[in-house]
């Protein structure tokens, strides 16, 4: 694919902001602090496919206005000391890149993600001083068929994926001549500042946090981390889905049982991808191995965090059993792990485990530095992997004014182990796995993946 740059602009604020540091909470810091992208596919109508300059000038000057309530956006991020970070609110802006290429979109297929995806992304370059690096990116690609992309790369040390959505959905709003529906909460004290209650006496045994298990006989993940990977998104059918929740709950007495529930989907699923997983990469059954979580705490802390809360508010925790359990275990033992890992998240539980992390010296080990091309940080690739659900978030019917988008998904993700959990844009009820893995395992994961659903 050849896709030609034709300019690149820094938009701003279109209002002076608040200026002057906003302090990020320790959820901001750990985990994933590199950017995250998505990309979205549009098919407008003939009016405005034949005045794309129209499309462009629509989205800079709703962007321009978004970020007056959403200027944290246009800041810069600064190192402070023990790998902790500090987000500036100066303005300095959002790189705005319009492009244009010979390709159509009936080029792109079923749109799985794939290197091409590349150009179509904006580039993120970690090796400028992490002051120099926008917080968000945003490219225009305009299709000889008068198709267009419009892709976004944002920073999770700013956002989670419920925060960035909500941005874009009132930028939207914005561009089709709306107001806000939501405004963005912006003070981070509202997660900050709270603290155990006093006397609680839980056992806050972190040890989770620390780094998942190697390979057995491996003394670190560096050759792993070399392995070559490949992207899969495969497709689960509505009723391939309740097959599976009928597999997991077989012995779940969760109906004559006031204390017990049925597995969720997102239990069943994951369940079900991380067995397939352990069967592909042909473990041993003494094999240690996590599955990472990621929960959302916004609803789960006492009281709720405000409407709006715009930050990191998702708490990953992990999954653990061994590889010979997972396999010879019905689904349901994978599911019960999993839902016991969620549950550990109350209120209390996330309270002490920003304690924790306050009183860590330097963050560092907690942050996955992939994308910085490091070694250090928690590695969710083999034996691990970690599984991601959008299956709750408002991620499609993105409408700027020229139709709601005919594709949207993540980015190219290159990472072993990660996967991601997408709704069918149908509405119809099947499920779309976005799952990176070591060549070595594609195939065998594939073949486990629908073959024990038969």
């Amino acid at each position: 694919m050849v896709v030609k740059i034709k300019g690149c602009y820094v938009l701003k604020p279109s209002t002076p902001t608040l200026q002057g540091t906003l302090a990020l909470s320790e959820w901001d810091q750990v985990g994933t602090i590199t950017h995250v992208p998505t990309i979205y596919f549009y098919k407008p109508d003939q009016t405005f496919a034949a005045q794309p300059d129209t499309i462009a000038n629509i989205l800079k000057d709703s962007l321009s206005r978004a970020l007056v309530p959403f200027y944290p956006l246009a800041g810069r991020l600064r190192w402070i000391g023990g790998g902790r970070l500090e987000l500036h609110c100066n303005d300095m802006g959002v790189p705005f890149i319009e492009a244009e290429s010979d390709s159509k979109l009936d080029d792109f297929g079923d749109f799985s993600p794939s290197p091409e995806y590349d150009y179509l992304i904006p580039t993120v370059d970690y090796t400028l001083p992490i002051h120099e690096i926008p917080i968000l990116l945003v490219q225009l690609t305009r299709f000889k068929c008068g198709g267009l992309s419009l892709s976004l790369t944002i920073s999770h040390a700013v956002v989670d994926g419920q925060s960035a959505l909500h941005f874009i959905s009132e930028w939207a709003r914005l561009a089709k001549g709306e107001t806000i529906g939501v405004m963005p909460f912006l003070d981070r004290k509202a997660f900050q500042d709270r603290t155990l209650p006093a006397g609680s006496t839980l056992g806050l045994d972190h040890s989770e946090l620390d780094h998942p298990p190697l390979l057995l006989g491996q003394s670190d993940n560096i050759e792993e981390r070399k392995k070559k990977t490949t992207v899969a998104m495969l497709k689960l059918t509505k009723q391939q889905v309740e097959k599976l929740k009928r597999m997991a709950n077989e012995g779940n007495d969760y109906k004559n049982s006031g204390t017990k529930r049925a597995y969720t989907r997102y239990e069943t699923v994951a369940g079900h991808i991380w067995r397939c997983a352990s069967k592909a990469r042909v473990h041993r059954n003494e094999q240690p191995t996590a599955m990472g979580v990621c929960v959302d705490s916004r609803s789960r802390m006492q009281p709720p965090l405000p409407q709006g809360y715009f930050g990191n508010a998702t708490f990953d925790v992990i999954a653990t059993s061994l590889a010979g359990d997972l396999v010879s275990k019905p689904l349901g033992y994978a599911s019960s792990r999993i839902k016991e890992a969620i549950e550990k998240v109350t209120n209390d539980y996330v309270l002490s485990a920003i304690d924790h992390f306050r009183n860590q010296p330097d963050l560092t080990r907690f942050q996955d530095l992939h994308a910085l091309g490091s070694d250090q940080g928690p590695f969710y690739g083999n034996p691990n992997l970690g599984v991601v659900s959008w299956l709750t978030l408002p991620i499609y019917g993105l409408d700027f004014g020229w139709g709601k988008e005919i594709y949207m998904g993540p980015g190219p993700h290159d990472f072993d182990g990660d996967s991601l959990l997408l709704p069918s844009p149908d509405g119809d009820g099947s499920i779309v796995l976005a799952l990176c893995l070591q060549v070595a395992h594609i195939d065998a994961f594939k073949k486990h993946f629908y073959e024990d659903i038969i």
